[in-house]
């Protein structure tokens, strides 16, 4: 095992690899907060990235996923979880194949419950992976999201409580998380059309999903006006804001915000909280 000086800078390295949506906010929390925030996200791509993953059938996504949700259910073996990954570990990137690291890098008071959370998405995903991802109506919509998004929100309101007892409503919570993968579901979906998959329910047009984004999107407001901490709603408003951005692009026609509306939009966030 790494020592902890070593894997938080590799774990951070990670996380600006994986997400720098993510990782800008989580730079701005205080320590322990950074911590916990940062090894969480890390836990739940892992298991993302084998859902996503192009090169691998869904019989093996669903082998993994809940194989993965079980081993999460207990004080949780890492050597078993290298012999799960093995047959993968050419295929499968290094964030999935490191969760042992990411679970041992998350603080103590607080890993129980990163590992509920995440094996209860790891068994999510795998229902979804047995559906193929078939969404018919608003029903799977909600439920799809709430496994891949929702579950993220509740995850961050546990951390806000146990770090200093702020309370947050968690279905505004759920609405943070269901937004923000609304948004990217929008940013993706001709991507997602060509590899067969699409997350619009078979009754809606793009028009109806603009609307269930906006509308997930201003309960995030009112779940973030729960929160007093300055760094935690500095970390909340910032993807928030960039994805109502991204939302205003995609309907103007445009594939994504530029680079310097990135960092132009942070940089209102911070100011704005001062």
């Amino acid at each position: 095992m790494l020592n902890e000086d070593k894997l938080q800078k590799e774990a951070m390295a990670m996380l600006k690899h994986t997400s720098r949506t993510f990782y800008i906010p989580i730079t701005f929390l205080e320590p322990t907060l950074k911590k916990a925030v940062a090894s969480a996200y890390l836990c739940m791509r892992a298991i993302d990235e084998i859902e996503d993953h192009e090169n691998l059938d869904n019989t093996t996504k669903q082998h993994l996923l809940r194989s993965t949700s079980s081993l999460l259910k207990h004080p949780f073996d890492n050597e078993a979880y290298r012999r799960l990954v093995h047959p993968y570990k050419d295929i499968i990137p290094e964030v999935s194949l490191r969760l042992g690291d990411w679970i041992s890098f998350c603080p103590t008071g607080i890993a129980p419950r990163v590992k509920d959370y995440t094996s209860k998405m790891a068994a999510g995903m795998a229902d979804w992976a047995e559906k193929g991802w078939d969404i018919n109506n608003k029903d799977d919509l909600d439920d799809y999201t709430y496994y891949v998004a929702g579950l993220v929100g509740e995850m961050l309101s546990d951390i806000w409580e146990w770090r200093d007892g702020t309370l947050t409503d968690r279905s505004l919570a759920v609405a943070y998380g269901r937004g923000l993968q609304t948004v990217n579901i929008l940013r993706n979906q001709q991507e997602d059309l060509e590899r067969g998959v699409s997350f619009i329910p078979e009754d809606w047009n793009t028009d109806d999903m603009f609307q269930y984004a906006e509308d997930n999107l201003a309960l995030a407001d009112k779940y973030i006006k729960d929160i007093n901490s300055r760094s935690i709603v500095l970390f909340c408003k910032i993807p928030l804001a960039l994805a109502k951005k991204t939302l205003k692009a995609l309907k103007n026609g445009r594939e994504k915000m530029s680079r310097t509306e990135v960092e132009s939009t942070i940089e209102e966030v911070q100011n704005e909280s001062l």
